[in-house]
C-alpha cells in the first residue's frame, strides 16, 4: 500500500505594530503576548525534539513584519520589562492567594512560566529569536517559507495595481533572502488568497509552491484528479497545495475540535478584568486588559467557571494527540486504496497554538513523538514532497481564501471597504512616481545631505530614502490585517487610524518629492516611525 504524508504548515505573523512615540503602547502587546505564548514554546518544542533525536519535519512562514518586530531593539527591551512586570504581577498573586491552595499553586505556576521565557529569552537566546529559527532550518527539520512584505491581500492589489502585488511578494522575498540567507522554496498567501495571474508573480520570484484553501484546487479547471490530496501545478509554473479541511477543522475549531474541550485553560478569563486597578499595578496602567494570568478553565458561559487543572490539561492534550494521530491514519489508509502517495497539508496560524489554544504546544510536541514512530506514514514538507513526486497535474486554481465562507467578504465589507480607493490612489502614486525617478536615482547609492555635491537639488539629495520610506508607508498600508480588524471590531479605531496615518504620510512625503521641496526633518520622523525593511527595493513599483 502507498505510504501517506502529513504537512504541517504554522504561518507566524502579526502586523507591525512598533511606536517609539509613546513611552508604552497597547498594541505591542499583541507581539509579547504571542512571544511569550507561542513562539518560544514552539521554538523550545522543536529544540526538545533536535536534542531528543525524533525525527520531525515542519514549514513555518514568519512574516517579514514580524520578523522586523523579533529584530528591533526597541521592543526587544520593552518586552524583557513586560515579562519582568509579569513576573512581579505573578509574585504579589502567590502572596494574595497565600491561603488559597489552588490558586497559590497556580500563581506559582505563572511565577514558572514567566521566569523561565525570561531566562531563555535573554540569558540563552540573547533576546534574538530569529537565530534559533536559523539553528533549527540548518537541521533540516524546520522549513522557512516566505510571505508578503506586510501580509498584503494580493488578489485585491493584483486587481488595482499589479506592480504593487509585484511589489508585496518581491520584496518579501528579498527579506527572506536577507535573512535566511537562501532562496525560499514555499510561500504563504495571505489570508491563503488567491487569484489569476499571482502565480505568474510567484515565478518571477522564483518560488516553488504555495498552498490555497481546498476549494481552490477543487473548482480548478480542470478539475484536479487526486482531489486536494496531490499537488497541482499552475499553468505559470509554480504548483499550489491545497488545505485539508478535515484535519485543520478537528484542530483549529473551538466548536468541533480540541481547543474547545472543557479542561483547557479559558482565554477570555483573565485577572486584568477581575481584580481591582491597583492590585494590578503597572502591567495595567490604568486600562483593563489581558495580563496573561488565567486561573480558569472552558466550563460554563458565565463567570462560574471551575479553576485551571495544569496536569489535568496536559493529560488530554496527550489524549488528544493520540486522536489526532488515529485519524490521520485513517484518512489516510482510506486515501491511500486509490494508489498514490497522498499528501494532507493542515496549515494553521501559528498563534494557535499556545496563545488561542494555550495547551497547544503540549498537543503538537506530542503528536510529534508518536508520528515518529509510525509506518504508514510520514511528516514531511510540501517542498520535499514535490521533489520526490515531481510529476503531477496542470490546473488553474480558482479565486478563493480561507476566511468566512472562502472568498473575500471578510476584507470587502462595508466595514472596510472605504479603505481600498484611498490604497489605489496611493499606489498609482507610488508607481508613477518611481517610474520618474528611475532614471534620476538608479545606481546612486544612498545619501545624506552633507554627502552630496555643493549645489545639488534638494530632490536629488534625498530622493532614494524619500522612495524607500514611500515604499514603507505604502506597504503598511496595505496590510490585510487593518481591513480585518475593522470588520471584526476588535481594534477598528486603531487599525482605521493606523491606515489614516501611513497614508498620510505617504502623501505628504510624495508631494514634497514630485515638488523637489523634500522636507528633511519631517522624512527623518518618517524614518524613526516606520524603521520596517531599510533595504526595500522601491524600484520593483517603477
Amino acid at each position: 500500500m502507498p505510504s501517506g504524508h502529513l504537512a504541517l504548515i504554522l504561518h507566524a505573523h502579526l502586523p507591525f505594530v512598533r511606536h517609539p512615540e509613546h513611552e508604552h503602547f497597547l498594541e505591542e502587546e499583541w507581539l509579547f503576548e504571542a512571544i511569550t505564548e507561542t513562539y518560544v514554546p514552539l521554538l523550545r518544542m522543536m529544540q526538545r525534539l533536535v536534542d531528543d533525536f525524533v525525527p520531525f519535519k515542519l514549514t513555518m512562514s514568519i512574516t517579514p513584519t514580524l520578523c522586523a518586530m523579533l529584530q528591533d531593539r526597541l521592543l526587544c527591551e520593552r518586552y524583557v520589562r513586560h515579562l519582568d512586570l509579569l513576573i512581579d504581577l505573578a509574585a504579589r498573586e502567590r502572596k494574595r492567594n497565600r491561603k488559597h491552595l489552588q490558586l497559590c499553586e497556580l500563581a506559582e505556576f505563572y511565577i514558572g512560566l514567566f521566569s523561565e521565557t525570561r531566562r531563555v529569552f535573554v540569558d540563552e537566546w540573547k533576546c534574538d529569536l530569529l537565530s534559533v529559527v536559523r539553528e533549527l532550518r540548518q537541521t533540516g527539520a524546520l522549513e522557512i517559507i516566505a510571505s508578503a512584505a506586510t501580509h498584503g491581500l494580493l488578489p485585491i492589489l493584483q486587481q488595482q495595481s499589479p506592480r504593487a502585488a509585484r511589489a508585496q511578494v518581491l520584496i518579501g522575498r528579498d527579506v527572506y533572502v536577507e535573512l535566511f540567507a537562501g532562496e525560499p522554496a514555499g510561500f504563504w498567501l495571505p489570508e491563503c488568497a488567491y487569484g489569476p495571474g499571482l502565480e505568474s508573480i510567484l515565478r518571477e520570484a522564483n518560488l516553488r509552491w504555495f498552498v490555497v484553501d481546498a476549494h481552490g484546487l477543487l473548482f480548478g479547471m480542470p478539475r484536479p484528479c487526486r482531489s486536494i490530496y496531490a499537488p497541482c501545478y499552475t499553468p505559470a509554473g509554480p504548483a499550489t497545495f491545497a488545505r485539508d479541511p478535515n484535519a485543520s477543522r478537528q484542530v483549529w475549531s473551538a466548536h468541533e475540535g480540541y481547543p474547545g474541550h472543557q479542561a483547557y485553560r479559558d482565554f477570555y478569563r483573565d485577572i486584568g478584568f477581575d481584580l481591582p486597578m491597583e492590585h494590578l499595578g503597572s502591567i495595567a496602567r490604568g486600562t483593563r486588559k489581558f495580563s496573561g494570568v488565567k486561573y480558569h478553565r472552558i466550563t460554563g458561559s458565565g463567570d462560574e467557571k471551575q479553576l485551571y487543572d495544569r496536569t489535568a490539561a496536559e493529560n488530554v492534550a496527550a489524549q488528544h494527540a493520540i486522536h489526532f494521530l488515529e485519524q490521520c491514519h485513517q484518512q489516510i489508509r482510506e486515501i491511500g486504496e486509490v494508489g498514490f502517495d497522498p499528501i494532507i497539508v493542515a496549515p494553521f496560524d501559528a498563534e494557535l497554538f499556545g496563545h488561542w489554544w494555550f495547551e497547544g504546544p503540549i498537543f503538537l510536541e506530542q503528536f510529534i513523538r508518536r508520528a515518529a514512530d509510525e509506518r504508514d506514514f510520514h511528516l514531511t514538507t510540501p517542498s520535499e514532497y514535490l521533489a520526490a513526486h515531481p510529476t503531477q497535474q496542470i490546473i488553474e486554481p480558482a479565486s478563493s481564501t480561507w476566511g468566512e465562507n472562502g472568498h473575500l467578504a471578510v476584507w470587502l465589507d462595508p466595514s472596510n471597504a472605504w479603505i481600498y480607493p484611498r490604497l489605489n490612489a496611493a499606489a498609482l502614486r507610488m508607481c508613477e512616481v518611481a517610474q520618474q525617478q528611475t532614471n534620476i536615482v538608479v545606481g546612486q547609492p544612498p545619501r545624506l545631505p552633507n554627502q552630496a555635491p555643493a549645489g545639488e537639488a534638494p530632490a536629488l539629495q534625498f530622493a532614494d530614502r524619500a522612495l524607500k520610506q514611500l515604499a514603507r508607508e505604502l506597504l503598511l498600508a496595505q496590510s490585510s490585517d487593518w481591513a480585518f480588524l475593522m470588520k471584526t471590531g476588535t481594534a477598528r479605531e486603531y487599525a482605521t487610524q493606523r491606515i489614516i496615518d501611513h497614508l498620510a504620510r505617504f502623501n505628504r512625503l510624495h508631494d514634497q518629492l514630485v515638488t523637489n521641496n523634500l522636507d528633511e526633518e519631517f522624512l527623518h520622523d518618517c524614518e524613526w516611525r516606520d524603521n520596517i525593511f531599510p533595504n526595500v527595493n522601491w524600484r520593483y513599483y517603477a
